[in-house]
Formats: C-alpha cells, sequence, structure tokens
C-alpha cells in the first residue's frame, strides 16, 4: 500500500508485522524506543501488537509504501535461520542495501500478471537482510504486560466489539480505575479506550477488504454506528471506509 499524507495518526498497533519505505517527506514517531525520525529512503518497522504513531515533520506531506505480513508467514520464513520468532527491534533503519531490497520486493508486488517466484526470491532476500544486518532477535519478555493487566488486554482482545467499561476492566486486574488506567498507559503506551477503537478499525478494516459494505462493518466490529466508525477509521487509516473499500478491492 502507498499512502501520501500530512494525516497524523494517533497511537496505535497492528496485528501484523509491517514493513515499509518512506518515498519523500519525513515524519516523527513516538516507539517503544522513544522519538525516532524517519526520513526519504529510510526503512520502517512495526512489529505485532507494538504501538507507535506517526506525525509529518513540519507538518508537511510525506509518502511511504508499506506491507503488513502475517506473523505466521515471517516465523516460517526465519524459523530455520533463528530457531523462533522474530522481533525487529529498531523501528527505523537509514541501510541502503536493505532500501534497494525493499524498493525490489515492492516492485514485484506490483507486477501484473504477478511472477510468484520473483516475489518469493524478492521477500526471502529482504527478511535476509533484516536478519543479517538490522538488530533482529526472537520475542523478549520484558515488554509484556504485568500479569494483571493481562486480564484486561484478554477483555479487549477476546471480544473488542462488545462494550466494556472502566470499572470492569479494573475488577478483572483487581485495582482501582485509577491504578488500571496509570498502569495501562505506562505498559500499553495508550488509553484502554484507544486501544479498543483501534482493535475495532481493524475489525473493520478486515471487513472493508471482504468486500462487507461500511454499515455492515460498523456493526459487526462494535462500533455505535457508522459515522462512529468513519471518524474513528479516519483518525487512525487517514482515509474514509468507503475509499479503504474501493483501494482494496
Amino acid at each position: 500500500m502507498t499512502f501520501v499524507s500530512n494525516h497524523h495518526f494517533p497511537r496505535h498497533a497492528h496485528d501484523q508485522f509491517g514493513f515499509g519505505m518512506i518515498a519523500s517527506g519525513a515524519q516523527r514517531s513516538w516507539s517503544l524506543v522513544g522519538q525516532i525520525e524517519a526520513w526519504a529512503g529510510d526503512v520502517i518497522f512495526c512489529n505485532p501488537g507494538e504501538i507507535h504513531d506517526g506525525v509529518p515533520l513540519d507538518g508537511r506531506v510525506r509518502s511511504w509504501t508499506i506491507i503488513y505480513l502475517e506473523p505466521a508467514l515471517i516465523n516460517r520464513t526465519v524459523e530455520e535461520e533463528i530457531g523462533g520468532g522474530l522481533e525487529i527491534v529498531r523501528p527505523v533503519a537509514r541501510d541502503p542495501l536493505l532500501g534497494q531490497n525493499f524498493a525490489r520486493l515492492f516492485a514485484s508486488l506490483r507486477d501484473i500478471p504477478p511472477d510468484s517466484l520473483c516475489q518469493e526470491e524478492d521477500f526471502i532476500r529482504a527478511v535476509a537482510c533484516i536478519l543479517q544486518k538490522n538488530s533482529v532477535r526472537r520475542p523478549a519478555c520484558n515488554h509484556r504486560p504485568s500479569p494483571s493487566l493481562a486480564q484486561a488486554l484478554r477483555r479487549l482482545n477476546s471480544a473488542p466489539d462488545q462494550p466494556v467499561s472502566l470499572a470492569e476492566l479494573a475488577a478483572l486486574c483487581g485495582l482501582s480505575r485509577y491504578q488500571l488506567l496509570r498502569a495501562f498507559v505506562r505498559q500499553i503506551g495508550t488509553t484502554p479506550h484507544a486501544y479498543l477503537v483501534q482493535k475495532r478499525v481493524s475489525i473493520a478494516r478486515q471487513l472493508l477488504a471482504s468486500g462487507a459494505l461500511p454499515a455492515r462493518a460498523a456493526n459487526d466490529a462494535g462500533f455505535a454506528d457508522q459515522s462512529h466508525m468513519t471518524r474513528a477509521f479516519r483518525r487512525y487509516v487517514g482515509t474514509t471506509p468507503a475509499r479503504y473499500r474501493a483501494a482494496v478491492a
């Protein structure tokens, strides 16, 4: 997917690995390692579930290409090399060789008709370059939430389409509402409400990509109505549900 935008993306996460490259302009992002900047030619990454945001530098338009890949696909690709799962430590890399590999991969993914062998080779080459040069390690436990907070996350992840209150989440964790909110922001990087909304947006994206109409996607994802979904969708994705559905059709 290619984006051209000066949109300010709030803190959110994806269920997939994200691999992208800045084509023009620049942006600043919050990450687990602190504030980072990515400029034209830089490769950008995000791990599944990793909270991040995106703000254009000086409010100017920036453009970037990004692909999202299921963790199972990535882990199958690298398990013979590292014997386990994958976690990308650095959210941005200034690496010309890696940039060339990603540019080649993005170009092959646009080929019509598609050349599956070429795409597979370009994909393996790009992943191999990440493994060799860009600080990749197995998943570590140091960013896992506390056992009590995990109860709240389990509730939000298991039924994001269902209403929930701060009191319910706090009771699950054995905390007061204030303690829960403070711990959630400190450990996860965002609030329970923002986390829930972005999970619903993720569901809506999947539904829209499968052909569902916006009204049906809004209902099934747990939004109060289509207007509510549209506002959240534009904030987190940078476009409207209808345009997104047309683009991925």
